[in-house]
């Protein structure tokens, strides 16, 4: 809850602020609305931009041809906009918003522990896909995934880049916490995964990515827009539950399990999503929330770092 200005009524209350004291605080729903509005702005405009540029450039987004800096640089617009907020609020002197999820040591364990459950719900999804008549898995597949991105190494390092490091400090570290002091989780995670489903795609008309592949029109591509709700719900419960490592970790998971899975076909994509669905009804009933509601004012910092905006400590 923000805290109202000073009533101008009684000249006799109103005293200049002593050197030391904490500048106003204009935080609150209204600074939240323009907040959003200015994240959204440069996290589309950033990644459109770029991305734009790689679809007229064409050719497929591959390391050497010049559409993959743009394809790549793309990605890049949610965590340019949560760099500018953060560095703005600090300039304003304002807190960390309420619903930010604090750093904890605990994060360590639970990042890979729901790095595994988000998996392994891909992966059951996949084993039940293939009950069902679709492509078996098959590890030399995935084997050729990683040498096509120039081995383990490299794949792995552009799949923690490309996605989960670039985006979740935006979608959850910065936009979540500044909705949630209006909007529900569910609210807001349907909400953040239309808009995500929006952002990405410029992606279905790039040669070389995943939902090019898929196609805009197929019921495949309609199933991967779609699945980015219940995928918004899942990162989200895991940021609730641990803070934006977490959620790194989780839509690292996800996306890594998916790739070399090869996942394309429509029955293992609407079952991947009723398995993320019966792993999100887990997590919210074995689990709440931990933030800690911020303090009027924060100590000092560091420069400016990639986590999420944590609330200050007494």
């Amino acid at each position: 809850m923000s805290t109202s200005p000073a009533s101008p009524a009684s000249p006799a209350s109103a005293s200049p602020a002593s050197p030391g004291s904490a500048p106003a605080n204009p935080a609150g729903p209204r600074g939240y609305r323009a907040d959003l509005i200015l994240f959204m702005a440069i996290s589309f405009g950033v990644s459109w931009a770029c991305w734009g540029t790689a679809i007229g450039f064409g050719g497929e987004a591959e390391a050497g041809t010049p559409t993959y800096l743009p394809f790549l640089l793309g990605a890049f617009g949610p965590l340019i906009g949560a760099l500018v907020l953060r560095v703005r609020r600090r300039r304003r002197g304002e807190p960390v918003p309420e619903h930010a999820v604090r750093y904890r040591p605990a994060a360590l364990l639970w990042a890979p522990a729901l790095m595994l459950a988000a998996s392994g719900a891909v992966m059951v999804a996949a084993l039940f896909g293939h009950a069902a008549g679709d492509i078996a898995l098959s590890w030399s597949d995935a084997q050729d995934v990683m040498n096509d991105m120039g081995g383990p190494a490299a794949f792995l390092v552009s799949m923690i880049v490309s996605g989960p490091l670039s985006e979740e400090p935006g979608w959850r570290g910065t936009a979540y916490p500044r909705m949630r002091a209006t909007m529900g989780r569910f609210q807001i995670a349907f909400v953040l995964g239309v808009i995500w489903a929006v952002w990405h795609m410029p992606l279905f008309f790039i040669d070389g990515t995943v939902q090019n592949d898929l196609g805009l029109a197929s019921p495949s591509g309609v199933l991967f827009a779609v699945g980015n709700i219940p995928m918004a719900m899942l990162v989200t419960c895991a940021y609730d539950r641990a803070g934006v490592l977490a959620s790194i970790a989780v839509h690292f998971s996800v996306n890594t399990t998916m790739v070399l899975l090869s996942v394309e076909t429509p029955a293992t994509l609407a079952l991947i999503m009723g398995c993320q669905m019966l792993l999100i009804t887990l997590l919210l009933l074995t689990g709440r929330r931990t933030t800690t509601t911020a303090a009027p004012t924060e100590p000092a910092e560091t420069a400016p770092s990639l986590r999420t905006e944590e609330p200050a400590r007494a």
